[in-house]
């Protein structure tokens, strides 16, 4: 038995979603609400200490923070891989995802909106513009990468989706909620469409959640 906590709308629940559907696995999908702040009662932080989503419970042990959870699927299922086979291959990768899930989401998640909100009195305009800052400068040096490297194919590596994909396409999905018009990188555009032609991604989508709204 596989259990995913998971919020809808969340962008590393979100890529947890696809990399497990990736794997075929069956799970069961169970939402935490955080606008209800779901995610801070005692009973949520009984299986994840930081109340955060993603949190994966597979025979009792329970999985936290998405990159290590992804890493144990692909070391528990190894096909398909997420991962090609040549070193330097896994490494520009890696690279790629962790360009998306180091250097641009964490700066606009929740928490930290929600910060900005709370103690400095931030408006909408403003947390529009402050994510916009970091998804338009990272979009930018990723959209280069991507357009000058010989092996992105229909994906970000070759024809199959990897590690990158699926960081990937959860923050083209946060940039257009923060209204960014991803046209202008017609790379990661022509990217996210081919993800989202296949069944893991479309079935992970955050407007597939049976908690969407």
């Amino acid at each position: 038995m596989i259990e995913l906590f998971t919020f809808f709308r969340s962008g590393t629940s979100h890529r947890l979603r696809i990399a497990l559907a990736l794997k075929g696995l069956d799970v069961d999908h169970i939402p935490v609400d955080l606008r209800t702040e779901e995610h801070s009662k005692a009973s949520y932080t009984a299986i994840h200490p930081q109340g955060l989503v993603p949190a994966l419970k597979v025979d009792q042990k329970v999985l936290i923070q998405s990159p290590a959870i992804i890493e144990w699927l692909e070391e528990t299922y190894p096909e398909p891989s997420f991962l090609p086979k040549d070193l330097f291959d896994r490494q520009y990768v890696r690279s790629l995802a962790s360009l998306v899930g180091c250097d641009i989401h964490p700066v606009n998640n929740r928490r930290i909106l929600e910060y900005l909100r709370g103690n400095f009195n931030a408006n909408e305009e403003q947390i529009l513009l402050w994510c916009a800052s970091w998804i338009v400068s990272g979009f930018d040096a990723l959209e280069t990468i991507l357009a000058n490297d010989r092996k992105s194919g229909k994906f970000c590596f070759g024809d199959h989706p990897t590690l990158a994909d699926i960081y990937l396409v959860p923050q083209v999905e946060s940039a257009r909620r923060f209204k960014i018009d991803i046209c202008r990188w017609p790379k990661i555009q022509a990217i996210d469409e081919m993800c989202l032609s296949l069944p893991a991604f479309i079935n992970a989508a955050p407007s597939k959640q049976k908690d969407a709204s």
